[in-house]
């Protein structure tokens, strides 16, 4: 997949393109994809992602607590793994966010990129104050000879199929249905750093400490995960979001136990993969008492690993 990172005169054939910010790329984002790609084969054309970098509420509303799923790194990677045959990253400014509706329309889309079809979302708006909707597209479709396609939303679970849907599941620590959505494992990436060293010399279990990448992070608790690392494999392991109440702590910390594992990942990225919620973080009368139960939430990964299928990752 090629990526343009810049708004220019595009040579490809009969441009079928979707709009969107598309973070996490889940499911929903997938079927229009997949959409995009046969429309693009019917007519001999190109199948077109058109992305913004950074996410427009970042720019315009930056009071706004969004937080992002994707890393705009892992969102390309994600459409490249769908088949898309280019996506156009566009820098998204505050001056770029004034461009009127019907003007992005014809200066862009149609001058620049030439497009032949336009695929979008039911609740897709664009153009300044998002002023512009599918009804305008469609008139603009009829103006500048481009077709235009609005899809209806997909819903899983009888739930509709949404990035916030996936940010509300990942902040309720229900990472099955977050899985489910993404149709892959949520990860997060992270150096690993030095930490109290309690993991080995207190309870038996050493862990990796990591600062986490992403912009979202599961619900405190503890997790069945599976851990990449560069060079080597994936591995299976537990991890606890929380601040060690046991020990009382009042800073969050991120650490993995990588089941049989012993080599030093100070200073390497880790891909940590959540894949079931097993508990919530405790607190405990004694380092002995939370040992037991670390040995327990191993036991109980285990069977999780049994019984589910593996997942699909997202790759280094």
């Amino acid at each position: 997949m090629q990526v343009i990172k810049k708004i220019e005169k595009l040579d490809y054939p009969n441009p079928v393109m979707t709009i969107g910010n598309f973070d996490g790329v889940h499911i929903g984002h997938q079927k229009i994809f997949d959409f995009v790609k046969r429309k693009a084969a019917e007519i001999n054309g190109t199948s077109v992602v058109i992305t913004f970098n950074p996410h427009p509420i970042k720019v315009l509303y930056k009071e706004h607590p969004l937080k992002l799923i994707t890393t705009n790194e892992d969102k390309i990677k994600l459409i490249e793994k769908c088949g898309i045959d280019l996506t156009i990253s566009i820098p998204f400014t505050y001056e770029f966010a004034q461009i009127e509706a019907e003007d992005f329309v014809k200066d862009i889309l149609v001058e620049k990129f030439n497009v032949k079809w336009i695929v979008v979302g039911y609740d897709y708006r664009f153009g300044r104050a998002r002023k512009g909707d599918r009804e305008l597209l469609k008139k603009l479709g009829e103006i500048y000879g481009f077709k235009v396609t609005v899809l209806k939303a997909y819903k899983k679970g009888g739930k509709i199929l949404s990035s916030t849907a996936v940010r509300n599941a990942l902040f309720q620590g229900n990472i099955k249905e977050a899985n489910q959505f993404l149709g892959r494992a949520y990860h997060v990436d992270g150096e690993v750093i030095r930490g109290m060293g309690r993991g080995s010399s207190i309870l038996g279990y050493p862990t990796a400490n990591f600062v986490p990448e992403q912009e979202i992070i599961p619900k405190q608790g503890v997790y069945a995960v599976k851990v990449t690392i560069p060079n080597l494999k994936t591995f299976n392991g537990v991890a606890n979001i929380g601040k060690n109440p046991t020990f009382g702590n009042t800073n969050m910390s991120y650490e993995v136990h990588i089941f049989d594992f012993k080599e030093n990942l100070l200073g390497k990225i880790i891909r940590v993969h959540f894949i079931e919620r097993i508990r919530d973080e405790k607190k405990f009368n004694s380092p002995e008492q939370l040992k037991e139960n670390i040995a327990r939430d191993i036991e109980f990964a285990k069977k999780i690993f049994k019984k589910n299928k593996t997942p699909l990752f997202l790759d280094f």
